[in-house]
């Protein structure tokens, strides 16, 4: 096995991982030249990203690939562009009587300012072959939607956009779905992004499974996503993205990744089922009846996941490194890392992705919107960035009603009720005496004893205290990929506070690992070093 990789600082690049590994540009000159040193009979692509996946069509479309002798693993070239090429997916969509957005592929800044006097502003603009949305956006004025697709075209692999009618407002569903070579086919996982339409997935907050589609919805979109993955060949994961009309069934195809994605990793381990490990083994020849599930060891990859908690992926911006950085948040994405909770609930797991953002953040209270008057907060919900979570919580302390904040955000009265249980709750730590039955409603909630004493006047130790005289401990639950159909040999564990604790005892030896992470900074003028500890702080 041989490995390209620009990136030293991945376990990828550790030399147990491969027999030969090249630290390079991901350039089509830097493959030609590896393959043919190493002679390779074969090129796994969509385990690479979208970078991978282009390197790939480029060097099979220009004949490499064939005149090495050097074959594709997985999903095909006609597949790869089906999904890929703004035209060609389009063409397939309405070929299996699947709707799209109102929309047309276009080479040129005039005909997509054609195109736009057809159906009106605003438009989104959607590149072919890009990774993340890079050259895209939003237009609303003919000179936004100049430069926007200006900047598409030359992202673009092919010189090719997507000019799409936009529905702003509307949810916006995934679904990770695998697929093998006997046309086998399975979803592994739904997500909802609790942003609607209009800003990227990977900017997004997101939640697995689904929570506000009823089950003919889900079904709907399940059996949707199972019918693109087929037409389109694919055979390993791919991840295919709903926009869903939230006052009818209506519903429309956004986009298909033919390929393990950012949103693969999120749902191999939000359910316990190794996405890429089980794509990699069909690339290579096996189905789904045939790979066996290692978390139960009884098992086959072709037993659909069920989840009994609940996912939230926090994104993480860095914007507070470029301080003047545009923070608004669109089609394409800003975000350059991302925090995953497992929680029994949606509140619990909201804060628990706050808090491993890392940014000394352990509620929805941000210090600065307390000062704001309630006009300033209205006006604040507006803005589309990665502080609009916390606006909401505050615009709910203002006591501006769900109906309102649903009406400025169009984001869905089932997420902004999870932030009022938030709110309420803080607001029944400050006026209420504490005991035990309000403690241990706080904690399923995800509140940390830090944030209850604060609220309630107490100290950490007297909470920690009120808690230990009461039983209210942390227990651990599973994640097998089964919801405990079937025993599992290697699950992990989230805590919660609910009563049952799914760990098993054993008198087997045990290791623990410890993160430690230090920071050095050096002070010039006292000549010292000083050295933080990353985790607690000292």
């Amino acid at each position: 096995m041989v490995l390209i990789n620009s990136n030293p600082a991945t376990i990828m690049t550790d030399k147990n991982m491969a027999d030969k590994i090249y630290i390079e540009p991901l350039t089509v000159t830097t493959v030609k030249k590896v393959i043919e040193k190493e002679k390779p009979d074969s090129i796994l692509p969509n385990l690479g990203g979208q970078t991978g996946l282009n390197l790939a069509m480029e060097l099979a479309e220009n004949g490499f690939l064939t005149e090495h002798n050097v074959r594709l693993l997985g999903t095909g070239t006609e597949g790869i562009k089906n999904a890929e090429d703004r035209q060609a997916f389009k063409d397939m969509m309405e070929s299996i009587n699947e709707p799209c957005i109102a929309s047309k592929v276009v080479e040129s800044v005039e005909d997509a300012m054609d195109f736009t006097r057809e159906i009106g502003f605003p438009v989104i603009i959607r590149p072919a072959y890009t990774l993340g949305g890079t050259g895209g956006g939003i237009a609303t004025t003919f000179e936004e939607l100049e430069e926007i697709a200006g900047s598409g075209l030359r992202m673009s692999r092919v010189h090719q956009i997507l000019v799409e009618k936009c529905i702003t407002g509307w949810k916006e569903v995934e679904y990770e779905v695998m697929r093998d070579s006997a046309g086998n086919c399975i979803t592994i996982c739904n997500m909802e992004n609790i942003d609607p339409v209009g800003v990227h997935t990977g900017d997004s907050i997101v939640v697995a499974p689904s929570q506000t589609l009823a089950d003919k919805e889900y079904q709907m979109l399940r059996t949707s996503a199972i019918k693109i993955i087929s037409a389109l060949k694919i055979e390993g994961g791919c991840n295919v993205q709903f926009a869903l009309n939230p006052n009818s069934f209506e519903y429309a195809v956004i986009e298909v990744n033919p390929r393990v994605s950012r949103s693969s990793a999120l749902a191999s381990k939000a359910t316990g089922y190794p996405i890429a490990k089980v794509a990699t083994k069909i690339a290579l020849g096996y189905t789904l009846d045939e790979i066996r599930n290692e978390v139960t060891g009884k098992t086959y990859a072709c037993f659909e996941p069920v989840l009994d908690y609940v996912v939230v992926k926090i994104p993480k911006w860095p914007f507070k490194k470029f301080l003047t950085a545009n923070r608004t948040l669109g089609t394409q994405m800003k975000a350059t890392g991302e925090v995953m909770a497992i929680a029994p609930n949606l509140e619990a797991g909201l804060l628990k992705a706050i808090r491993s953002l890392e940014e000394n953040m352990d509620s929805f209270i941000m210090p600065g919107l307390q000062d704001l008057e309630k006009e300033e907060i209205l006006e604040k919900l507006k803005d589309v960035d990665n502080d609009r979570i916390f606006v909401i919580a505050e615009a709910i302390r203002r006591e501006i009603s769900v109906d309102k904040i649903h009406e400025i955000t169009t984001i869905d009265r089932f997420f902004i009720g999870s932030i009022y249980k938030i709110v309420r709750m803080e607001n029944e730590l400050s006026v209420n005496e504490m005991n035990p039955r309000l403690l241990l409603k706080a904690k399923k909630l995800g509140f940390t004893d830090k944030v209850i004493a604060k609220l309630s006047g107490k100290t950490e130790g007297e909470i920690q205290k009120i808690r230990e005289e009461n039983g209210i401990m942390a227990n651990f639950k599973m994640v097998d990929t089964c919801a405990a159909e079937f025993e599992a040999r290697t699950p992990y564990y989230y805590s919660s506070y609910d009563d049952e604790n799914e760990v098993k005892q054993t008198d087997q030896k045990k290791i623990m690992v410890l993160r430690f992470s230090v920071q050095f900074a050096l002070d010039k003028e006292l000549n010292l070093i000083i050295v933080v500890c990353m985790v607690c702080g000292h």
